[in-house]
């Protein structure tokens, strides 16, 4: 019975989408495959870890059967990636997918598609609402960095997604920075709502996501939210728990600020970093009239030092940092020029945009 027939561009990319979900290693095995689904010239591919469920679909089908199957997702990808760019033939006999491409042919096994678990989608969706898919990109971009990764405190290891009227907030932290973004939301207006998407489902939207136009439609539900844009459907289940109040934990008042360039201040501090060590990522700040001092150290009394100019006239402040979120958040960023604010050597710095005030980084100041 043939499924596919089409060329090899066609079957790879929309496998490439579907793939990056699936992990090597699974307590069900038919977790490692992906379930394709043909509906005369429709076909469908589908992938799951029971967290999070991605689908696309192509209309490359061969043939008037309608049937389902599923199939080890890494080998099928595999095998594609290394094929000519020539038309490609999926065909299913006696549970076995055979996939040929002019004188290369494949014969895999297949499990059952009725024993393929998928994740059940929420009927009612409390806010559904659609963001050009580079404004979203964009809004993932400013704060991902930011997410704990395998923290204790669960709630972290995601990013929290808040909507309330016209506005849609990011925030991402780890209990030693935190990253802060809003962007509006074009047309309805919506109750307060605020979901943490896991960071899995984020890293994989960041991946999928393109800088166009397009529309992303976002549907959010108390336990569930959907990503659709293109031909894909992409739906995770939400992390349970309180995210801190991060309106709290950004700083108000400070008086001591600059504004510098994100390159030469980037360029810096990764020089400098070169002679910290890896148990300890500590750079020091000193701030005074016109200028900014960055010097670190490691336990071979080798040492680096910057230097560079500032428009500053305030206090001098004597603080250290941890060089690894201070590049993050350079990295990510696609500006000129940043604005610093400190307040002493005890308390948070803050990172914005100048005469902006959609992005926010916060990051705790650390002893040297």
């Amino acid at each position: 019975m043939q499924l596919v027939k089409t060329q090899r561009d066609n079957l790879l990319r929309p496998l490439q989408i579907v793939s990056g979900i699936v992990e090597r290693r699974h307590t069900l095995p038919i977790l490692a495959n992906l379930l394709i689904r043909k509906h005369g010239q429709d076909i469908s591919f589908l992938s799951t870890d029971l967290e999070l469920q991605i689908t696309t679909t192509a209309d490359c089908g061969a043939g008037a059967d309608d049937v389902a199957t599923t199939v080890a997702a890494r080998k099928l990808l595999d095998i594609l990636r290394n094929m000519p760019d020539a038309e490609v033939a999926l065909s299913l006999s006696d549970k076995r997918l055979t996939v040929q491409a002019g004188k290369s042919r494949f014969q895999l096994q297949t499990l059952a598609a009725e024993d393929f678990p998928t994740v059940a989608e929420a009927n009612d969706y409390a806010a559904s609402f659609a963001l050009p898919q580079r404004a979203f990109r964009q809004l993932l971009g400013m704060v991902h960095f930011a997410m704990a990764q395998q923290d204790i405190r669960y709630y972290l290891n995601g990013m929290l997604l808040v909507v309330e009227g016209e506005k849609i907030e990011a925030v991402a932290t780890d209990g030693h920075r935190l990253a802060y973004c809003n962007t509006t939301i074009a047309g309805e207006k919506f109750a307060r709502q605020e979901v943490i998407i896991p960071r899995k489902t984020i890293l994989e939207l960041q991946r999928l996501l393109e800088d166009i136009d397009d529309p992303v439609q976002i549907d959010v539900a108390p336990s569930q939210v959907k990503f659709r844009f293109a031909n894909v459907e992409l739906v995770s289940k939400l992390v349970e728990g309180k995210f801190p109040d991060f309106n709290r934990v950004i700083p108000k008042g400070y008086n001591k600020s600059f504004v510098i360039s994100r390159e030469e201040l980037h360029r810096s501090l990764q020089r400098a970093a070169i002679v910290t060590s890896d148990k300890f990522k500590g750079v020091r700040f000193l701030v005074s009239e016109n200028q900014l001092k960055i010097s670190a150290n490691n336990t071979e009394n080798e040492e680096a030092q910057e230097e560079i100019e500032i428009d500053y006239t305030g206090g001098s402040v004597d603080i250290g940092f941890n060089v690894t979120y201070l590049l993050d958040v350079l990295s990510n960023l696609k500006v000129e020029q940043v604005k610093v604010s400190l307040g002493d050597a005890n308390s948070s710095a803050l990172i914005t945009l100048p005469d902006n005030d959609e992005f926010k980084y916060v990051v705790m100041p650390m002893r040297i």
